[in-house]
């Protein structure tokens, strides 16, 4: 009676944590992925990949806002109804009088930004129709009468740098680090997620062998009672495999602990619910690839998005600098304009006795003393700039180290494989030899748990191995940006060109 209850409190432990994998409320139990189906389903669903790429969309939109800008801007204002009547004191004569004024009028204008000069260029119209009355001394007079103003006018900023090309220039950086930033999260999430994945598929494998153990360790378990209940082994022995298979259970409830929250951590970076039940499956075949270090490095100095990131910083350093040394500098201003002007009673007869009206401003700004500030900054600013000339240095010396620490362990685990195909192998004929003997008696069941306990190591070691291998070269993928099993340059930026680019 003892031996059936353990046996049935076993069968249920194991019921319950299939259901446990199965039965979550709300959720569904997806098809099992492949690594390349779980890169998909995190390139639409990753959470942090869709921020970056809400963030990309902003800058382009920005830019496309920004070179619009840059052409010709139309613009009509309106006043159709101004009325305005008042006392006023007229200096001349010395008396006061009343004033009665009503107009309508409407502008247009044409503004086209000089993009090389940093001017603006403008046509503008003004066209209006005006009645005033002005009464003093009971003696009264109106006027009523169309008019039109035509001009065309420059205004140019002297002495200073290009305000609308810098800002130009500083939106396309940003929106090339936000394709930069894009890009590199995507290799991170695929490194990320291959990570995760064979840690389920271990996780999984891991699993289906402590269950395998425990299989055996109940033949075992029912071979030992038998030869017990017939008093052919003391039941020393039936303790000892009571142990045996308790043990085993352990281990499969800790592995499928184990394998859930994995699966959640994996589910957690591919974007999808915690209630949804995933399974991965795996095909772990490793072909070596001959990997040539130097051409590694020298591909990874040459595409690495992290050095045009750093060149970047250097470009906007440089920007700075430019603004800090227009500030309390001697500058100044343009503004020109010709056009003609007239009026009428009439609106047919407004150009008869036109009348032209050119115009010229200029200004300057001259500073005097602002006690060393303007040297200062761009001190400070020229420390700036260096700061960021040697964090470029520094950001190619650690992609060469790297790639040369990756290219090493490539190596050395490529040349553990073998090795560990012979493990496995004569681990596999250990058991199998020593498993014989057990049924036979010449064994107890703890020498043949350590001889299943090396097997299991070596299979999972075998395991680790060739997926430490798959990886390694993944990561020299990353730090080189080569792909040296197509053997074919990666390209990451190319996919993150956005829909409606118009």
């Amino acid at each position: 009676m003892k031996y059936r209850q353990l046996t049935v409190k076993i069968t249920m432990l194991i019921a319950g944590w299939s259901t446990v994998s199965i039965a979550q409320e709300g959720g569904q139990i997806r098809e099992p992925m492949t690594i390349e189906q779980a890169l998909n389903i995190a390139e639409q669903d990753n959470p942090a990949l869709k921020q970056l790429k809400l963030t990309l969309e902003s800058y382009q939109l920005q830019l496309v806002a920004r070179r619009a800008s840059l052409k010709s801007q139309f613009s009509l204002d309106l006043s159709p109804v101004s009325y305005n009547r008042g006392r006023r004191f007229d200096t001349r004569v010395s008396q006061w009088y009343t004033n009665e004024t009503f107009n309508t009028s409407g502008t247009f204008r044409v503004d086209q930004p000089i993009l090389l000069t940093d001017g603006t260029i403008s046509l503008i119209n003004t066209f209006g129709w005006q009645s005033n009355e002005s009464s003093a001394n009971e003696l009264s007079t109106n006027d009523e009468r169309f008019s039109n103003n035509l001009y065309l006018r420059l205004q140019q900023p002297l002495f200073t740098y290009n305000t609308r090309k810098m800002a130009l220039q500083r939106l396309e950086a940003q929106y090339e680090n936000a394709g930069i930033d894009y890009a590199i999260r995507r290799l991170q999430t695929e490194s990320s997620i291959t990570e995760q994945f064979y840690n389920v598929y271990l996780d999984q494998s891991q699993l289906d062998i402590s269950k395998e153990e425990l299989k055996n360790s109940e033949q075992s378990y029912e071979i030992i009672k038998n030869k017990v209940e017939s008093e052919l082994l003391a039941k020393e022995k039936l303790f000892e495999a009571e142990l045996n298979l308790a043990n085993a259970q352990l281990k499969v409830e800790n592995s499928a602990v184990t394998l859930e929250n994995d699966k959640d951590i994996l589910k957690q970076t591919l974007g999808i619910p915690l209630s949804d039940e995933i399974s991965v499956i795996a095909e772990i075949v490793v072909d070596p690839v001959a990997v040539d270090l130097v051409r590694a490095i020298r591909h990874g100095l040459e595409s690495r998005m992290e050095l045009r990131r750093r060149e970047l910083a250097i470009d906007e350093a440089e920007l700075k600098m430019i603004e800090i040394k227009d500030e309390n500098k001697f500058k100044g201003d343009v503004s020109l304009s010709v056009g003609i002007v007239g009026d009428n009673s009439k609106i047919s007869k407004i150009y008869s006795t036109p009348e032209q009206n050119p115009s010229i401003v200029v200004n300057f700004t001259v500073p005097v003393f602002d006690w060393g500030a303007r040297r200062a900054r761009i001190r400070a600013q020229k420390a700036e700039q260096t700061i960021a000339k040697l964090e470029y240095n520094d950001q190619k010396t650690d992609i060469e180290l790297n790639v040369r620490t990756t290219w090493r362990t490539l190596e050395n685990t490529r040349s553990q494989i073998d090795i560990q195909e012979k493990t496995v192998r004569n681990a596999q004929l250990t058991y199998d030899l020593n498993l014989t003997r057990y049924r036979e008696g010449e064994i107890t069941g703890m020498q043949i748990s350590q001889y299943q306990t090396q097997l299991t190591d070596a299979k999972l070691t075998y395991s680790r191995t060739l997926i430490n291998y798959k990886k390694q070269l993944l990561n020299l993928k990353i730090l080189s940006l080569y792909d040296f099993e197509k053997d074919e340059p990666v390209v990451p930026v190319k996919e993150i060109t956005l829909e409606n680019n118009n």
